[in-house]
């Protein structure tokens, strides 16, 4: 079968024609058609290659050889549901449990991290006989309606509709730019206790905790590291009311966070979460995901007396293609290759932000990285329009890369897990042209910063070397230039 079949415009057409038109596409003013891809490279209709820097579904790379025979076999020879007898769902429960904490024994097999978290709200419901669920500012947990209303990121763009009543939400736990930031003495308790405090008020008024729910590193809400603590002190308040934690590590889990194979890990192993729910890089694009429990959580939901099936959920292929990538994780050593091209592509990023004003903050962990980029690095003020130029710049040098966060400001590093220090060395070249030429674009320069901070003498500036006042916001803010608005155009699109 040919890779393409129709010319580009006609394929858009027939997009616009059939598909909804709230299914968007990436790149809209002029989209990038995918016919085949390997490794960390995509392929477009016409050859050209792109390097992958934003798809953390194809974890083990594109199209990867040991996953494809895996699925292709298993295909040949059978695929049931699984309230048949078959090998492939208990060995890789199996697999899967033994890269967890042992309190974390029983799974449940489903096809999307949306199907996951909209179970681990079922479970634990049913396990604590409550209702209400701890969501986090920002936070993003899958496209059907319970998780629509657990997740601030989509709900707050409709403003015809009301919060759920059943649903707080906490600050992120951001210490860049949120409530509690690096110069707090202790960020993880304070925003520990606005949880608490959330906890108290829904008890006034007759409200009863089912769950907190968080990303193990937020990922739609602009790549946020939680302060180490925040989550042990979080699971506390929350189990002494009756409630269970709940890990959605969908973005973030099997590996990319390098140093371990879970993100939750990374708070220290004093912790463990009741549920955890995974999905996107665990079956390499073929859709599939689980979710992860205690067998007192299992129980309880057993014991509401509904049988519980999924009719694609942990199949024969399904289960084969799960093996098989973790297999390519251990045999290739992808996790140690997201330590240690991850720790060198955040050194690259980090001597860009010593030249570069735009960048106001670096963070993450392996292969998860976040770039913010600022005006003004004192007021913090977004620089959401420069963003949005540098990934159109990028795509256009056949590079890839994605911005997200509240304020659509903040470049995302999560690619395939064979990313390559030489692939790093060449994202980190492109953006450092493009900064500079933004950057001179809007005179913004460290001299004529400090220079007009110097005269206007207004208030002192209890910053570091980083911290700089508004010349970008005065100057970069201006209306009318050429520039601002091809980059206005486009971030509208």
């Amino acid at each position: 079968m040919s890779a393409e079949r129709f010319e580009k415009k006609e394929t858009i057409d027939l997009r616009k024609k059939y598909i909804g038109p709230s299914c968007k596409i990436f790149f809209s003013h002029d989209p990038i058609k995918i016919v085949r891809a390997k490794g960390q490279y995509m392929y477009d209709e016409k050859g050209q290659r792109y390097l992958d820097c934003i798809n953390n579904v194809a974890h083990v790379g594109h199209c990867h050889p040991d996953v494809v025979k895996a699925g292709a076999q298993q295909m040949e020879l059978l695929n049931t549901n699984s309230r048949f007898l078959h090998d492939n769902l208990v060995l890789y429960a199996q697999r899967l449990q033994a890269t967890l904490p042992d309190k974390l024994a029983v799974c449940y097999f489903v096809n999307s991290g949306s199907e996951a978290n909209d179970l681990a709200l079922r479970l634990a419901r049913q396990y604590t006989g409550h209702r209400d669920i701890i969501t986090l500012e920002n936070a993003y947990h899958g496209h059907v309606s319970s998780l629509i209303d657990i997740s601030p990121y989509k709900f707050h763009q409709l403003s015809d509709t009301e919060q759920n009543q059943f649903v707080h939400v906490a600050s992120s736990p951001d210490v860049y730019r949120g409530k509690h930031r690096a110069d707090h003495p202790d960020p993880a308790t304070a925003y520990a206790d606005e949880v608490k405090d959330i906890i108290n008020k829904a008890y006034k008024k007759g409200g009863k905790i089912a769950a907190f729910i968080a990303e193990s590193l937020q990922s739609c809400g602009g790549q946020v590291i939680p302060p180490v603590g925040y989550f042990q002190q979080v699971a506390q308040h929350v189990r002494e009311a009756g409630g269970v934690f709940i890990a959605d590590e969908v973005q973030v889990g099997f590996g990319r966070v390098g140093s371990h194979f879970w993100a939750f890990q990374l708070q220290g192993e004093d912790f463990v979460p009741d549920i955890v729910t995974m999905g996107k890089p665990i079956g390499n694009g073929h859709p599939m995901s689980c979710v992860v429990t205690t067998k007192e959580v299992a129980e309880a939901f057993m014991s509401s007396g509904m049988e519980y099936f999924n009719t694609f959920g942990g199949n024969p292929v399904s289960c084969a293609i799960g093996l098989a990538v973790l297999d390519v994780i251990e045999k290739e050593d992808l996790q140690g290759n997201a330590l240690r091209v991850g720790q060198y592509l955040t050194s690259l990023l980090e001597k860009q932000k010593e030249k570069h004003l735009l960048i106001g903050d670096i963070r993450g962990r392996g292969l998860f990285v976040g770039v913010e980029l600022v005006r003004d690095r004192l007021k913090l003020t977004p620089a959401t329009a420069e963003a949005q130029e540098v990934i159109y710049r990028l795509k256009e040098q056949h590079i890839l890369l994605s911005a997200d966060g509240p304020h659509r400001n903040v470049l995302k590093f999560k690619p395939p897990m064979c990313f390559t220090t030489e692939d790093a060395e060449l994202v980190v070249e492109k953006i450092d042209v493009i900064l500079t030429e933004l950057e001179e674009a809007l005179d913004l320069k460290l001299n004529n910063t400090l220079s007009v901070e110097n005269e206007s003498n207004k208030r002192k500036l209890l910053t570091d070397e980083n911290g700089h006042s508004g010349v970008l916001h005065s100057k970069g803010s201006r209306q009318g230039s050429p520039q601002q608005t091809k980059q206005s155009k486009r971030l509208r699109t």
